[in-house]
């Protein structure tokens, strides 16, 4: 379980208003190109500006429209304790596959306070679990000896987005608790690196534009395929760093607009691509080989 890729949707707007439409032709797209499963209400959903009500009706859609044929993993996190459970027990209702926790944000628990946040969230449903550490957006780290404290505690935390970019502190996270959890890489640009060092997948950004090759670089690496999954990966790799030019989701939603997939049209506070960094974006993604419409 929660092996393989996972794509971290977008939340496509038109103007203000979330465009349902477009979300349903991307979830097709990615069931079609082979993904593993989806993500809706991350940080790449821009879920800190969706309201209580979109983001649970978001959630329903979701699971409506895949309707199983891959699984849906939403995201649920919080600062608030409470408000992560209530959100996580929506999600349950819901019919997700899982759902994705990222760290509390700004409060900057510690360790103890980390332990019994994500304790307290598992307690309280019986779907699975994935924890989000990405201290870059949320302020704190989630370090492994807390999470192996953690799956001391509760049985249902299945799998770690690993967002750190410190591959020493995932390989120890993979030495204490791979044998009870699978690590997902939380970066396109380390996929491969995480791979190498034990990871099962990744929660990826670039993967709403080119859900079959990231796919690929995951396949050929489980086929032992590694030099062809390597060439791939560094083909990719450009358009990986591409998508933080500016903040996440910025750029992608700019990818998916002149591609043709959507609007991308972002919630204050984040406003459109740069007209600067759009040439560069732009040039990147003709190198590789994207048609634009």
């Amino acid at each position: 379980m929660f092996e393989g890729l996972f794509t971290a949707l977008i939340t496509p707007f038109k103007g203000d208003e979330i465009d349902y439409d477009a979300l349903e032709a991307l979830l097709e797209k990615q069931i079609e190109d082979g993904v593993d499963g989806v993500v809706p209400m991350g940080t790449t959903g821009e879920s800190p500006t969706v309201s209580f009500e979109e983001h649970e009706e978001i959630i329903k859609r979701v699971v409506k429209i895949v309707n199983g044929r891959v699984s849906v993993i939403a995201g649920t996190g919080a600062n608030s304790t409470k408000e992560a459970v209530w959100l996580t027990k929506v999600a349950q209702d819901s019919g997700v596959d899982g759902v994705l926790s990222v760290n509390p944000y700004y409060n900057k628990p510690t360790q103890k306070g980390l332990v019994a946040h994500f304790e307290e969230i598992a307690r309280f449903v019986n779907i699975p679990v994935i924890l989000y550490n990405i201290p870059g957006r949320s302020g704190v780290n989630f370090l492994p000896e807390s999470i192996d404290e953690l799956l001391k505690r509760v049985g249902n935390v299945k799998a770690v987005k690993e967002a750190s970019g410190d591959i020493p502190q995932i390989m120890r996270l993979i030495e204490l608790c791979g044998d009870r959890v699978n690590i997902l890489s939380g970066d396109d640009n380390l996929l491969l690196p995480i791979l190498a060092v034990g990871g099962k997948g990744i929660i990826s950004v670039l993967s709403n534009l080119l859900p079959s090759d990231m796919k690929r670089v995951i396949t050929l690496h489980n086929e032992n395929k590694i030099d062809e999954s390597r060439k791939l990966f560094y083909r990719l790799l450009p358009l990986c760093r591409g998508m933080f030019l500016e903040t996440n989701p910025i750029p992608i939603k700019y990818a998916m607009e002149i591609t043709g997939r959507c609007s991308g049209d972002v919630r204050l506070p984040l406003t459109r691509l740069a007209d600067d960094k759009q040439e560069v974006l732009k040039k990147t993604l003709a190198q590789y080989g994207v048609k634009f419409s």
